[in-house]
């Protein structure tokens, strides 16, 4: 299993690079070349969704997202360090911003139409978002 780690600020043109990286490394994996879109796509809404968060939360931890080569599967985890509400909690402000939460929403929508194998988990340290696609054919030897 072969994993490559990038860490960016929290900044909005940090996120091209991002999906640029993600659709190199996802190629060089063997995931199929008509869905490299779809991977850049939704690596993008992730690490949007990531940087907004932190913004919004004055997290200044980069935004982490692991690139992740497995057998017969390429996977690909945005994680972020902002709080989130978790259900039952009885946070007062876990629903202070019901713009916010609409956005968070439609991007997780987004993500989920762009990937079938989609995990989402949150709570009060931060959250992660795993996407997996098949590969096609055996990733290529690093020299």
């Amino acid at each position: 299993m072969a994993t490559v780690e990038l860490r960016f600020s929290a900044l909005p043109e940090h996120v091209r690079t991002a999906r640029l990286v993600a659709a190199a490394v996802a190629r060089r994996a063997g995931v199929d070349e008509a869905v490299l879109d779809e991977v850049r796509l939704a690596v993008g809404e992730a690490c949007t969704r990531a940087v907004g968060l932190h913004q919004n939360s004055g997290v200044t931890a980069p935004v982490k997202v692991s690139l992740i080569e497995e057998e017969k599967q390429f996977s690909i985890e945005v994680g972020d360090e902002a709080p989130h509400a978790v259900p039952g909690s009885g946070d007062p402000g876990a629903a202070a911003d019901d713009v916010e939460a609409e956005e968070d929403e439609m991007g997780l929508a987004v993500i989920s139409g762009l990937v079938d194998d989609v995990e989402v988990s949150t709570g009060e340290h931060g959250g992660l978002i795993r996407m997996t696609w098949p590969t096609a054919t055996p990733s290529v030897p690093v020299a």
